[in-house]
């Protein structure tokens, strides 16, 4: 992942407002630490930290047409780049990376050439001809992107809260696939294509196997589930004949974090065993964890609890990757949206409600596990891939019945079962079978049960009774129900304390990482509420004991959970074009 920072017409096209552009790009630099660079044209700045993933000695940017005329930043990866170059024969590009073929696409096609791009992104592009300009981000929105404006009139972009909320009067997130992104599934009609396990087969290996283009080491992300593993698996069979595998060799690398006896590291070492993966395996001890939360927060942007519980190993890993030397792994989001896998979901009453919460669960991903994903690893110059999340992909999953999704234990059809069905090959096995049967395990939860254990405890001794008893009037916005949410908040609002920040938080309520859907589909969990999947009760096999769940929570306000809702309903998508 790299930075991205634009300021667009601010009126001020002095050398002081230069170095205020450079600074606050520099607090970008996390994200790319190769190379650094700021175009200027009049009042409009746009500026870029790098992470060299793809043509590292010549694709730094800002990136630009022929007659530089058209100047673009991007934070992305572009896969299908070199059949879009194949598009483009008039064309003459200046550099090998990727995200070059940007500026010649929209040079060739105008504004409705951003639905051609096949991969994760987030840019600006400013024609200097008009001074137009065009801000995008990807259709789910794995990679980050917030916008702002200012006093003077101009507006921000940038990769990450922290470039734009001290120079903003107002800033909020930018939405995925805003005016370009609009396909059938973001309608919630019930689809009825009937399953077929090859074509799903295929259509997720075919997302894996694009997203081995690389030109730097890379490895997998390794828990041991379901999700992680048929990565894993497919990577490991498709490496040898890509240009990774040329440059860097054909045995692939796998990562796992966890704390000494957790779930996760078990089962990642039998599953890279399986495979004949390299496999590096991180412990982290529970207060490990609690040093990092002030720089996780500061990092993740958000005082959501299960994101902070669940991105603080992922952001202690990804300093250990980065310090192996590798800059790019692929990880299994966005699976359980796709296909209902959270515990939850086996209180789903029909197909139709079922096909509608994966939706929206779908549309929120950008405030949840992708922002974790992105943020937890950009945080140390790594960057994400999820190929779970490909377009082609989703639209494939998502046009299947959701009748096959349904979870049904009687008949043996447990979550995900339609995923699990389809790499369930006999002849050539790609996971051991009771790892492709494997209950699902939250992130947060299969690091180690203590850790979420000794998060509550923390915040026990730190949050009193009556700072809980006062929270709805120091917090009316988002009310912390727990200790554990309140230390998270205060620690928020210290790094961003401005009103627009604390609204790009979605809140209320969850059960085993749920909307509000599953209290309405099972009332006993209203007493449980708690975002880990043990709070499941009746579904996960480690279950929560109902006292013990329902003991660090204090009565929240009705309006609270009433007015919002933890999943915010997804505006229509598309692409802002502003002159």
């Amino acid at each position: 992942m790299c930075g991205i920072l634009a300021v667009l017409g601010c009126s001020d096209d002095s050398q002081a407002k230069r170095v205020r552009v450079l600074e606050l790009s520099r607090r970008l630099k996390h994200r790319g630490p190769d190379w650094s660079g700021l175009y200027q044209h009049g009042d409009f700045y746009l500026a870029h930290q790098r992470l060299a993933i793809i043509d590292p000695a010549s694709g730094d940017q800002p990136l630009y047409n022929e007659d530089k005329k058209i100047v673009v930043t991007v934070n992305g990866e572009i896969y299908n780049h070199e059949a879009l170059r194949e598009r483009l024969t008039n064309h003459k590009f200046r550099t090998g990376s990727d995200c070059d073929v940007i500026a010649h696409l929209y040079e060739e096609y105008g504004e409705n050439f951003v639905d051609m791009l096949d991969g994760m992104f987030s840019f600006v592009l400013l024609d200097t001809r008009d001074n137009s300009f065009i801000v995008a981000r990807d259709a789910i929105g794995i990679t980050s992107l917030y916008i702002g404006w200012g006093l003077d009139g101009s507006i921000w972009i940038s990769s990450e809260l922290k470039g734009l909320n001290d120079d903003c009067e107002h800033f909020e997130a930018f939405p995925p696939g805003h005016l370009w992104y609009n396909p059938t599934w973001y309608s919630e009609a019930i689809p009825s294509t009937p399953y077929d396990p090859l074509v799903l087969r295929q259509a997720f290996e075919n997302a894996v196997i694009k997203r081995l283009m690389t030109d730097v080491p890379f490895g997998v992300l390794l828990s041991g589930g379901l999700d992680s593993s048929l990565v894993a698996s497919i990577t490991a069979r498709h490496l040898a004949g890509t240009k990774a595998a040329r440059q860097w060799g054909t045995q692939l690398h796998s990562f796992c974090v966890g704390l000494e006896g957790s779930p996760d590291l078990k089962y990642a070492k039998e599953v890279a065993d399986y495979l004949g993966t390299v496999h590096h395996e991180f412990h982290f001890t529970v207060q490990d964890g609690i040093d990092a939360i002030e720089e996780v927060i500061y990092h993740v942007e958000t005082y959501d609890v299960t994101t902070i519980r669940a991105s603080t190993p992922m952001f202690l890993m990804s300093r250990k990757i980065k310090s192996l030397g590798v800059k790019m792994v692929i990880s299994g989001e966005g699976s359980d949206e796709i296909f209902g896998g959270y515990l939850y979901f086996h209180k789903a009453p029909n197909k139709e409600e079922f096909h509608r919460e994966t939706c929206h669960k779908i549309k929120a991903l950008h405030q949840y596990d992708c922002l974790r994903a992105n943020k937890a690893t950009s945080a140390w110059g790594v960057e994400a891939r999820v190929p779970f999340l490909d377009k082609d992909f989703i639209n494939v999953a998502m046009a299947i019945d959701p009748e096959w999704k349904m979870i049904n234990p009687q008949e043996g059809r447990l979550e995900k079962w339609i995923l699990r069905k389809a790499f369930d090959d006999e002849e050539r096995p790609y996971l051991p079978k009771h790892v492709l049967y494997r209950q699902k395990e939250q992130f947060s939860d299969g690091v180690g049960y203590s850790w979420i254990d000794g998060l509550k405890a923390h915040a026990e001794q730190h949050v009193t009774d009556k700072m809980m008893q006062n929270a709805q009037y120091i917090f009316p916005h988002n009310t912390p129900l727990t200790k554990e949410a309140y230390y998270y908040r205060m620690i928020f609002e210290r790094f961003f304390p401005q009103n627009s920040a604390r609204l790009t938080v979605p809140g209320g309520a969850s059960v085993a990482c749920s909307t509000a859907k599953a209290v309405e589909w099972d009332a006993e969990w209203a007493n449980n509420l708690d975002p880990s999947g043990r709070a499941a009760l009746g579904v996960h096999l480690s279950a929560y004991e109902k006292q013990v769940a329902a003991s660090n929570a204090v009565k929240a306000p009705p309006k609270v959970i009433d007015n919002i809702p933890r999943m915010m309903e997804a505006a229509a998508p598309g692409l802002a074009i502003t002159s």
